[in-house]
């Protein structure tokens, strides 16, 4: 019989909608179940393309004996933790604090108040070498809430307590830390440039060891540091080859889907080679947005095409029918050979299939990604023997190498490979595909939207066929999210959508990831109703997570009676923290409304997490990224004309070229009454361009502006972009 779960929205709930458990959802009928039997909570929060969450229902939660003594002993609650980020984070740190570590399934133990008392991740169906399996915990857990309550009590208000005190140190700010900023910023640069030169690993690309994770943020940091330096600096080419060797490696690697694009979650090894083959969205977002900026970095269209290939995955496979992207592919798929399920079966190939796939052509393809008869992982790299007999497809030499070593020329090299991988998905498209988390998280959404609208505006050669694509695709997902995540009372976003039903309201990182990608589709389209769109935004995250006495967002609302502890998260890592995504989108705004309070409230949620990113900057590089403009001095590119006109287009393009200073980009066009909205808010934009003929660029630097620049090789000389041709 299914449990209460039947009737959920979340994927990841209705995957247990079947166990013998009697599951509750997180909210007041769990809560009051427990109070009145008097019984703990037992919390286990995962995400529905989870491995570990997978292997422990199996073992566990399908177990009728488990399930017993869970039922008996406990109020049982799942929680999708996609869902609710802020109940997560809470729990998340107490683990963290308790073990070091972290990870999902999240399983933690709750008095009937909410307040954790033990912790762990995953947990065997019995005892292993010394560890305590999942019943004997249960047990240990359950004899002890009889026995000894008081002293399980008093963990869990010490821990509350203990949480409370952190997250109120970590959030003051020292005294006059917005009027000194600038003093910290250079040292903190330097000491966090250091930490990525010292952890780099030169020859995998990287930094640090295995397991390795894809985090753009850090990237991000890297090319600001090379831009402060200088492009073409000792210091910022430094920089920039970190950048772009880790980008060249993760795309060489088994961590890339060559077959079918994008990226999988992360690599077991430093090589980027076994990946946990699930594959999320905010990756792909942010995997993308970096691969722009490397292009803008180095010109080199490596880099573009990378982008292109997520972008081609995420639009076939993750893009809903009402236009809003999916959350994320599982990492288990069927397999092919037997019943059951296995990491990555989707992604392997025996040497076999690829020759029935390709037939002449395997050689060729076999030659380039390191396919064997006997499989090409390592067993030191496949410890449960998945990968036996088969292979991850990765790149083992340069196509120009496999082009030398089979005589090729280097055209007719290429051409045969994007052969092969088309003749290669269309097999694989024959397999079951991995389960679908067809989730539609705004926050998520908000990320791809940005990198759709950057890439709608990046004049790289390889997406010049796809731009105007890619623009649609990104406005057809911001109105999916305005009319299905946007009809709340009160401006929040909800947090989710799915099959026609939505979440309660979104969280700060929601709120804040939205934000950037109204900003984005401004400088894609011109159109000045996403700046209206972010500022009310603004103003609605600001009311429900800002902290007026010291400063930043805090992950969830004040109203949410369901979470013990408001904590901010101070940690740059598979997204940007909201504070961090959020500062850079109030100096944006700022700089394009004129609007010197949300300056001034971005500086202040700088300051407020002064104390982590002087100490550690590397936990907070997104951080550093808006630090880097809030010191700047304003700069600008007006462009006045028509921006449906190609003349207005080429400008405007030019502007996106290369990587550089922080810029603004606003367009003035009198027909459609920007220049007044613009001029209302800045004054000093009143009178530019008033007289021109023609659409007309300014560079202007702390509200004084250059000569004007009528063509694009004229505004390439005005912004400094040597060596560009007209």
């Amino acid at each position: 019989m299914p449990n209460r779960l039947a009737n959920a929205a979340s994927p990841y709930l209705l995957q247990h909608a079947g166990n013998p458990v009697d599951w509750f959802p997180w909210g007041e009928e769990a809560f009051e179940t427990a109070r009145r039997r008097d019984l703990p909570i037992f919390l286990s929060i995962g995400y529905s393309t989870c491995h570990w969450c997978h292997v422990m229902a199996h073992e566990s939660f399908e177990n009728e004996a488990v399930a017993g003594v869970m039922n008996e002993h406990f109020v049982s609650i799942k929680l999708d933790r996609e869902e609710r980020p802020d109940v997560d984070r809470v729990y998340m740190a107490y683990l963290q604090a308790l073990t070091g570590q972290g990870g999902w399934p999240l399983s933690v133990w709750l008095t009937p108040d909410l307040k954790p008392f033990y912790a762990g991740t995953y947990f065997a169906p019995e005892d292993r070498q010394g560890r305590a399996g999942f019943p004997t915990i249960l047990r240990a857990i359950a004899r002890g809430w009889r026995e000894d309550r008081a002293m399980l009590v008093d963990e869990a208000e010490r821990v509350v307590r203990a949480l409370g005190e952190r997250a109120s140190e970590e959030a003051a700010p020292p005294a006059g830390a917005v009027a000194t900023l600038a003093a910290a910023a250079g040292a903190a640069f330097e000491k966090g440039y250091g930490y990525y030169a010292g952890s780099f690993d030169a020859s995998h690309g990287g930094f640090g060891g295995a397991p390795k994770f894809p985090r753009p943020s850090n990237l991000a940091f890297l090319l600001r540091c090379a831009v402060l330096q200088g492009l073409g600096s000792e210091a910022g080419s430094e920089a920039v080859g970190m950048v772009s060797r880790t980008l060249g490696a993760m795309a060489r690697g088994g961590i890339h889907d060559h077959v079918g694009g994008g990226f999988h979650r992360y690599s077991v090894d430093d090589e980027w080679f076994v990946p946990h083959f699930e594959k999320m969205l905010y990756d792909q977002a942010q995997i993308a947005s970096c691969a722009l900026e490397a292009w803008k970095a180095t010109g080199d269209e490596r880099h573009a095409w990378l982008a292109r290939d997520i972008f081609d995955y995420v639009l076939r496979d993750m893009t809903g029918p009402e236009g809003g992207f999916y959350s994320a592919e599982d990492a288990d798929s069927a397999t092919r050979d037997g019943p059951g399920s296995a990491e990555g079966a989707f992604y392997v190939w025996t040497l076999a299939e690829v020759e029935r796939a390709l037939g002449p052509d395997a050689a060729f393809a076999a030659d380039h990604f390191g396919v064997k008869p006997d499989g090409n992982v390592p067993k030191e790299r496949d410890p449960h023997g998945e990968f036996s007999g088969r292979n991850i497809l990765a790149q083992a030499r340069s196509l120009g190498e496999t082009a030398r070593q089979r005589g090729m020329e280097p055209q007719a090299a290429s051409d045969l490979l994007a052969s092969c991988l088309e003749r290669l998905l269309a097999a694989r498209s024959a397999r079951r595909r991995p389960h679908l988390d067809d989730k539609v998280v705004a926050g998520w959404n908000g990320l791809m939207i940005s990198a759709l609208a950057r890439a709608a505006v990046a004049p790289a050669e390889s997406l010049a066929d796809r731009r105007q694509a890619y623009l649609a695709a990104a406005l057809r997902a911001a109105a999916f999210a305005e009319r299905e995540l946007f009809d709340l009372p009160g401006g929040l976003p909800r947090r989710s959508w799915r099959r026609g039903s939505g979440s309660g309201p979104g969280f700060a990182e929601d709120c804040a990831f939205i934000i950037q990608a109204w900003l984005d589709l401004y400088e894609a389209t011109f159109d000045k109703g996403w700046l209206e769109r972010a500022e009310g935004l603004q103003r609605v995250m600001d009311e429900r997570f800002w902290d007026p006495a010291k400063g930043g967002y805090f992950n969830s609302a004040e109203a949410a009676a369901d979470v013990v502890v408001r904590l901010k998260e101070d940690y740059d890592g598979a997204e940007p923290a909201p504070s961090s995504a959020a500062t850079m989108n109030l100096l944006r705004l700022s700089s394009l409304t004129g609007d010197e309070a949300l300056q001034e409230r971005g500086r202040r949620a700088i300051a407020a997490f002064r104390g982590r990113w002087e100490e550690a900057p590397h936990a907070m590089p997104q951080l550093l990224c808006a630090l880097e403009s809030a010191l700047e001095a304003p700069r600008h590119v007006v462009i006045t004309g028509d921006p449906g006109s190609p003349e207005f287009a080429a400008l405007a393009s030019v502007v996106h070229e290369r990587l550089g200073p922080r810029r603004t980009l606003i367009a003035l066009d009198g027909a459609k009454g920007a220049r007044a909205w613009f001029s209302a808010r800045s004054p000093w934009l009143a009178q530019m361009g008033a007289a021109d003929a023609g659409p007309t660029a300014y560079v202007c630097e702390e509200f004084a502006c250059r000569a004007p620049a009528h063509t694009p090789g004229e505004l390439r000389k005005t912004l400094g972009y040597n060596g560009k041709g007209d």
